[in-house]
């Protein structure tokens, strides 16, 4: 807690012994956040899940078979439940961690003077000084009012701003649009209105995940299919075998093996690494499934101040009008500038350089608003002063002059204000017709570092850039053309748009900036890009810029924002850094590729478990694999290299049908899989005259040496180190192979048939073949389809 002012006139708000009084009674503002989940949740989420109870249930099916030693499956359950819990208790740490770095601060009025209290400080019957930018975080009655209007689009999905005077009412949750006001809480906690609407939606909403959608998918289908499919086995295995224990044994290991036991939690893992690293670079991500859209962003929209320049406004200079008394240009502006209490960017900067304020009494003030581009005070016998965008206070004929000069200056990428001189009041958001133009104020924005090389690479990723600004068009497209927008130059007055979102969606396709765009344009323009099939990220600081964050697919907040832009962004950017955009596109991208090549082994190996099934089934012959040899061959060929895939920096382009291009691999992969083992199992048994241990060690080495195969194809494109992750794969499989506890465990018996041992090698190397053949087939199938 600071104090950050002197006191406000006649308003002493609470003393420090009320305040005391109400924290006893518990009347402070803390609410439960429903996107937080407890312990307890967090444990019922990764231990009682679909494939732990699956996994289980086999377990307590091999025991009652009298068969323990093949309960080594089960190691799965705890590794899917510790490293589940283990990793979402450190990413709720570590985002808790940079929560309280991004969090708002708010300023009520004790004991007669303003301080600066955590949102969670505030008690009932406080008074809180709100500001431009700033959010309701309480109900409350205003007590005092200079210009104050609120932006209510937040809960009641209507944009128009409402003024607000001494006794009415604010909602928390909605977010004050220009001027500033007082205002003593009268809900606070979960008692405030946005916090009620909160809980009736009901705790722990994820956002939708595309990803989550499709696992979850595969899930319900082998749900359905394992249970009819061992069902039909184990009746097979009752008539072909001696003993209901060996049935029992064979059917366990068949369902085991069609169990997709790590899938879930290597997307999770995922998802949880992907969080970690933005978290490690002051990115604040509201949810794991945050980093999922970031791979499929294809549109981001940039707005110029604060993302392509630094937002650090300076005053370059005052243009002097002809026949205008150069002292009342800068009395006028300095007046304005003290008359300001809840200034912008570019009042910070004009105040910071005009000196100090004239004698001169405010009367009546009208704050800045970025729908109507102008502030304007009234400063008793002075008469009305106004500072605004010069192409929306000034007229075209009357002003004709002076537009042209604005023109000149706008082309070469400076910032101008006109300040300009009325008798005459203001007539609701518009300004009066007899202004006098008194000055033409040159502001000056610095570019980011490295914006341009920024900007390149969003432009190889196929990224497209849109820059949607208030400012004059002009302007913003010299400055877009500096920092290395592709067709930066072409730029266009918002103020032409049109309303149908199919003309806005097409304007879009033609144009890269937007000048003079106001709060409620930028969400129309978000729509219309969403409208196209588009998925759009937008960024942004400041409070014209809520709806079009809310709205957009990602939306993107700086740290040194608006309250109400960090409130509603998915990404806060807490130490406002535009280079770590990159990065949050490369993590989205991540996972979504590692998750993709891991659901391609687990849905693999589920395939060719359904094929033998069925063969075995058919045939009546012993099930080929023990269920302790399909956890060997599990481990090395999926279980080890996928959790070392689920990590692997890889941002290549998302594509669409994620889904789609996994059945079209894991399903002809599988069958390849399953065919050929069950081939050379059958040819073992009967040609070879092998023993049932000695065939089932054959068709080990077959399925495990095919299953590296898949792991290859998979890890495409390839690097060395995921060539040396197979290899060490094999070598372990070999090593184990090679002990003899541990070879009479697994139930490998190393027979003495060379014939027999090359035939088995010459069909794991033809599948092999042909499962590297799969990929470049889909893709051309992919082509014709697109």
């Amino acid at each position: 807690m600071s104090k950050s002012g002197a006191t406000n006139a006649g308003v002493t708000g609470l003393t420090s012994a009320e305040v005391e009084q109400r924290v006893r009674e518990g009347r402070v503002n803390v609410a439960p956040d429903p996107n937080r989940r407890t312990l307890s949740q967090i444990l019922r989420t990764n231990v009682f899940t679909i494939v732990n109870l699956i996994m289980l249930t086999l377990f307590a099916l091999i025991l009652i078979a009298g068969y323990p030693q093949d309960g080594l499956f089960v190691g799965v359950v705890v590794a899917n439940s510790v490293i589940g819990v283990a990793q979402e208790l450190k990413a709720r740490r570590e985002l808790q961690r940079l929560a309280v770095v991004a969090a708002a601060d708010t300023i009520v009025v004790r004991d007669g003077q303003e301080l600066t209290i955590g949102v969670d400080a505030v008690v009932a019957d406080d008074v809180l000084k709100l500001l431009a930018g700033e959010q309701a975080v309480v109900d409350g009655e205003v007590l005092a009012s200079s210009g104050l209007a609120m932006d209510e689009s937040l809960l009641t999905g209507e944009s128009h701003t409402i003024k607000k005077v001494a006794g009415d009412e604010i909602m928390s949750g909605s977010f004050v649009a220009a001027g500033t006001g007082l205002v003593r809480a009268t809900g606070v906690g979960a008692d405030s209105y946005a916090n009620r609407l909160r809980a009736e939606a009901q705790a722990f909403h994820p956002t939708e995940s595309m990803l989550r959608r499709s696992v979850n998918r595969i899930l319900r289908w082998l749900t359905i299919i394992i249970p009819i499919a061992s069902g039909l086995l184990l009746v097979s295995l009752l008539q072909s075998q001696s003993r209901w224990q060996d049935a029992l044994q064979g059917t366990v290991a068949a369902s085991v093996a069609m169990v997709p036991d790590g899938l879930v939690l290597l997307t999770s893992l995922a998802f949880v690494a992907g969080v970690l690293e933005l978290s490690r670079r002051k990115a604040l991500a509201k949810q794991l499934t945050t980093v999922e859209t970031l791979a499929r962003v294809d549109v981001l929209c940039l707005d110029k101040t604060g993302t392509i320049t630094t937002g650090e406004i300076e005053f370059a200079r005052l243009h002097p009008v002809d026949g205008i008394d150069s002292e009342l240009s800068w009395a006028a502006l300095a007046a304005l500038a003290a008359a300001d209490d809840s200034p912008n960017a570019t009042m910070g900067a004009i105040s910071g350089r005009v000196g100090p304020s004239p004698d001169w009494v405010l009367t009546s003030w009208e704050p800045f608003s970025s729908a109507r581009k102008w502030s304007g005070g009234q400063f008793g016998e002075h008469g009305w002063f106004y500072i605004g965008a010069p192409d929306v206070l000034l007229d075209v004929e009357q002003h004709t002059a002076e537009l042209q000069r604005v023109d000149v200056l706008n082309m070469a990428g400076q910032r101008i204000i006109a300040l300009a001189a009325s008798a005459t009041a203001p007539e609701d958001d518009h300004a009066p017709s007899d202004l006098v133009v008194l000055g033409l104020i040159e502001l000056e924005d610095q570019l980011r570092p490295n914006v341009q090389e920024i900007l390149g690479y969003f432009a190889a990723q196929d990224v497209t850039i849109k820059v949607i600004s208030g400012d004059n068009p002009d302007t913003v497209s010299a400055i877009a053309v500096r920092a290395g927008v592709q067709n930066g130059s072409l730029a266009l007055d918002a103020r032409q748009l049109p309303e149908d979102q199919s003309a806005l969606a097409d304007a879009l396709r033609r144009t890269t900036v937007f000048g003079r765009v106001k709060p409620h344009q930028k969400k129309a323009m978000v729509n219309a890009l969403q409208s196209e099939g588009h998925v759009v990220a937008m960024t942004g600081d400041g409070v014209n810029d809520v709806l079009a964050l809310k709205d957009a697919d990602l939306g993107i907040a700086m740290g040194s924002g608006s309250e109400a832009s960090r409130t509603v962004a998915d990404l806060v950017l807490v130490d406002n850094s535009f280079a770590t955009l990159p990065v949050v596109l490369g993590e989205g991208r991540k996972v979504i590729n590692n998750v993709e090549r891991v659901a391609n082994l687990f849905m693999t190996k589920a395939v060719y478990a359904v094929l033998l099934t069925f063969l075995v089934g058919v045939s009546g012959v012993p099930f080929p694999f023990l269920p302790r040899q399909l956890s060997l061959i599990g481990t090395f060929s999926i279980g080890i290299p996928g959790l070392l895939l689920a990590l692997n920096p890889e941002i290549s382009r998302v594509r669409g049908g994620f889904l789609r291009r996994i059945l079209l691999f894991s399903i002809p992969a599988g069958i390849v899989a399953g065919a050929t083992t069950f081939a050379v199992y059958q040819y073992g048994r009967t040609s070879a005259g092998l023993l049932l241990v000695e065939a089932r060690t054959l068709a080990t080495f077959t399925l495990l040496g095919i299953g590296l195969a898949v792991l290859i194809v998979s890890a495409r494109p390839l690097r060395l180190w995921k060539v040396m992750i197979a290899v060490a794969m094999a070598t372990a499989y070999l090593a184990i192979a090679s002990v003899p506890i541990l070879r009479l465990y697994f139930q490998l018996l190393l027979f003495d048939d060379p014939r027999t041992w090359a035939v088995g090698f010459t069909a794991t190397v033809v599948a092999s073949v042909i499962i590297a053949f799969i990929p470049r087939i889909t893709v051309r199938f992919h082509e014709r389809e697109s």
